[in-house]
């Protein structure tokens, strides 16, 4: 099974280690927070890493607050097994954990933690690629 993940959070892989430089850290924490809450159910497959995009968000659905041109990332993992992952078991997974802003993201968040139920705040998203 496939799926995709939209973020307006900054979840660039920078592979930084403890010591380095603390902005491209704070990026790889936020990288290794959204892989970890992914493995919380099944252990997620990618080949690539997040890819960052400055889009017009209205072609998502994002939550009414974010509006106009934002700073995107966009994620693509499968799973072994079908039935192990669905786009409401990640909602419920992901939301109200906690995030590092004030990296390169262009959005602005009122309280740094995912948001994925709320119509206003919704800051990523989920797709199943294979239904």
């Amino acid at each position: 099974m496939e799926f995709k993940v939209h973020t307006l959070v900054d979840v660039t892989e920078t592979k930084a280690r403890r010591g380095e430089e603390k902005f491209l850290l704070q990026q790889q924490q936020n990288f290794m927070t959204m892989t970890q809450t992914l493995g919380l159910r099944v252990n997620p497959y990618f080949d690539a890493s997040p890819v960052l995009e400055e889009v017009d968000v209205s072609k998502y659905k994002f939550g009414s607050a974010f509006k106009g041109t934002q700073n995107v990332w966009t994620f693509e993992f499968s799973i072994e097994y079908e039935g192990g992952l669905n786009v409401d078991m990640l909602k419920d997974d992901f939301d109200l954990v906690p995030f590092i802003d004030g990296l390169t993201e262009t959005a602005k968040f009122p309280v740094t933690v995912f948001r994925s139920k709320d119509s206003k705040l919704t800051n990523i998203i989920f797709e199943q690629l294979d239904k």
